[in-house]
């Protein structure tokens, strides 16, 4: 896994978005099209502004998935990523060719996760541009995360830890507020991404980046499984790399 820090996030989000925007880019000259997953959360404000300010992408030959969405929430809740995705991204970048939504609103989770399964299989990820959590959490697989299912996505349980950074970071009033199940990516479907960019800014990022980087490969910090992908580059500002011992 190669790693890259700069002094503030907006530098390293310029640098991850200029990184995805080549890749995306190279996707679509020699497929017609690129398809990609986007990450949401505080995190990847730099990266997504980043991303929508390269006009030599074509978005019209993009399809986006996205990692996750709470159980419950509809798509205007503040807090729901396809809410976030549709203001940050999608309304900016103009018509995409495709956008599949997770719908975690649905009256049948477990259906949900077999129709966007059966979306994805069609569509081998270019890029994926992804976050870690304040637990090691790669999407809302939290630990100890399954490392073996090859179920494109799943309805999990979120933990504790996981709830209060979603609280910390201002989507919600109340922790109890903080839906307890999602539908997320599983790790095994990230992992098949062709390409994945990590973004990891802010000091409360910096414990979880050093036992992804320098900690055991383990599912008790799920993002430790990077170290296994061929094409993984991490992006840092040096409060999220404090923590880093070489």
């Amino acid at each position: 896994m190669e790693r890259f820090v700069f002094d503030t996030a907006d530098e390293m989000g310029a640098a991850a978005a200029a990184d995805a925007a080549e890749r995306i880019v190279a996707a679509i000259e020699r497929a017609g099209q690129a398809n990609i997953i986007l990450a949401t959360g505080a995190s990847q404000f730099a990266t997504l502004d980043g991303l929508i300010g390269h006009t030599e992408i074509d978005f019209a030959r993009v399809v986006m998935f996205h990692l996750d969405e709470y159980i419950g929430l509809d798509d205007q809740h503040p807090a729901s990523f396809r809410r976030y995705l549709r203001e940050r991204f999608v309304d900016r970048a103009g018509p995409l060719r495709a956008v599949h939504w997770v719908r975690g609103d649905v009256a049948d989770p477990a259906a949900e996760c077999r129709r966007l399964g059966e979306i994805i299989a069609e569509h081998p990820i270019d890029v994926a541009l992804i976050g870690i959590g304040e637990n090691g959490h790669l999407a809302f697989n939290d630990p100890p995360a399954d490392f073996d299912t090859e179920k494109p996505y799943l309805v999990v349980d979120l933990d504790e830890r996981c709830r209060r950074q979603q609280l910390g970071e201002g989507w919600f009033a109340t922790l109890d507020d903080v839906p307890r199940r999602a539908i997320s990516m599983s790790i095994r479907q990230i992992l098949k991404s062709h390409s994945i960019i990590v973004s990891v800014p802010d000091e409360r990022k910096a414990q979880a980046v050093h036992d992804a980087i320098e900690g055991p490969l383990t599912n008790h910090c799920p993002a430790s499984i990077l170290r296994e992908h061929g094409d993984c580059r991490l992006y840092l500002d040096v409060a999220a790399a404090s923590r880093l011992g070489r």
